[in-house]
């Protein structure tokens, strides 16, 4: 059992932790102490500098810590539920906020926004995902679903599930997204050939394929970009 001064040497910390994050909103801050901050709430009686460096050094960076799965957190010793649950409330929360920043605008005129989201929602998936994003003629967001979910290298992708999903949504306007696990995002050639398909698929419905992005950890490839499309 900790001693008095213990208890409040702990208790020091964590106000002076507070207030510098406080008057700064975290700017300059080291990643352990965000981490830290983020621990004290649902760990109130034990310094948890260590807990959040251990963190830091077993998923290599804070977003690898806020993305991790809850099992893989449950493997780091001193990590229970309530520590995990608060880990996850801000990682559906930071999905929540770049989500907003899409949805109901015009796409093509908010692209960072709309890249910032897709990062946020598929760059850490341990298994490849394949999204459609359906836009009306105003470019604007009227659909956002996950088609297709595979394995860490290979998800099924069928073109004419995809243009008659538009079809039913009155979409006149795609973007394809799937992420690559492995982190590189470069277009393998099943890649481009099927993109080819869902794009010729497309053409002869009025469904027009504006991208096709692929989400690595550290980046993303536009096939319009590479002149694919």
């Amino acid at each position: 059992m900790g001693t008095k001064g213990d208890t409040s040497d702990l208790a020091g910390h964590r106000q002076r932790l507070r207030s510098r994050f406080m008057a700064s909103r975290g700017q300059g801050m080291p990643e352990y102490e965000l981490l830290e901050l983020l621990l004290m709430g649902p760990i109130p009686r034990r310094d948890v500098k260590p807990l959040a460096k251990k963190l830091l050094k077993v998923f290599e960076s804070y977003e690898g810590v806020i993305t991790a799965s809850p099992d893989r957190l449950r493997e780091v010793s001193g990590m229970g539920d309530a520590a995990i649950t608060a880990i996850k409330i801000v990682e559906v929360t930071s999905l929540k906020l770049a989500q907003v920043k899409v949805l109901d605008r015009p796409v093509l005129s908010n692209w960072r926004a709309l890249l910032d989201y897709c990062h946020a929602s598929m760059a850490h998936a341990k298994n490849e995902q394949f999204r459609v994003l359906f836009l009306d003629r105003k470019n604007v967001l009227v659909g956002d679903e996950v088609q297709q979910q595979g394995t860490v290298d290979h998800t099924p992708v069928y073109p004419r599930e995809v243009i008659k999903r538009a079809l039913e949504l009155h979409a006149s306007a795609i973007i394809l997204v799937h992420n690559h696990p492995s982190g590189d995002p470069t277009p393998s050639r099943a890649d481009i050939q099927m993109t080819k398909e869902i794009a010729d698929a497309g053409k002869r419905l009025g469904v027009n394929v504006h991208d096709h992005l692929v989400i690595g950890k550290k980046g993303h490839v536009s096939f319009k970009s590479l002149g694919l499309l």
